[in-house]
């Protein structure tokens, strides 16, 4: 199943849409304006929240909680590292692996791809290529990668 996830380039707020392989809304991610960290919150088309990705502030390297159906399924850590970024997806047992500023990137689990990243350079706004293996996954697939894509655009703000 692949999805397309296309940020608005200027939004005072986080909201877009996540479109199916037909170029019809899937998924649709909101975020808070003003708050203390990061909060996205995605939702079906019927307006129902799936999922809640939420940015632990009191920590010293960036960290993220994904929940689903008001349960912590998952906790996103970025690592400490002097030459690659590097991530560890506590929870359902994933690996991240690739190259992360070329935004290309796989999240697996035992070595097969969970979902597969992908940037596309000659749009306008952010767009990413999800490309999912297991369509039951999908939800929190979406959320790791929001989480890690927000940390590489705070990372990207507070350098430019």
């Amino acid at each position: 199943m692949q999805l397309y996830m296309k940020q608005k380039v200027f939004s005072w707020k986080d909201k877009f849409s996540i479109l199916n392989s037909f170029g019809e809304d899937k998924y649709y991610v909101e975020g808070k304006a003003i708050s203390l960290g990061k909060k996205l919150r995605i939702y079906d088309t019927a307006g129902r929240e799936l999922a809640f990705v939420n940015q632990k502030v009191v920590s010293l390297m960036p960290k993220f909680s994904v929940e689903m159906n008001g349960q912590e399924v998952a906790v996103i850590k970025k690592k400490f590292t002097f030459l690659k970024p590097r991530y560890y997806i506590e929870g359902p047992g994933w690996e991240v692996q690739g190259d992360f500023f070329g935004h290309d990137y796989q999240i697996t689990e035992n070595g097969n791809a969970i979902v597969s990243i992908h940037k596309k350079w000659m749009a306008w706004g952010d767009t990413f290529e999800l490309d999912i293996a297991d369509e039951s996954r999908e939800v929190l697939a979406l959320a790791v990668v929001l989480a890690i894509d927000a940390v590489m655009d705070a990372q990207q703000n507070s350098a430019g």
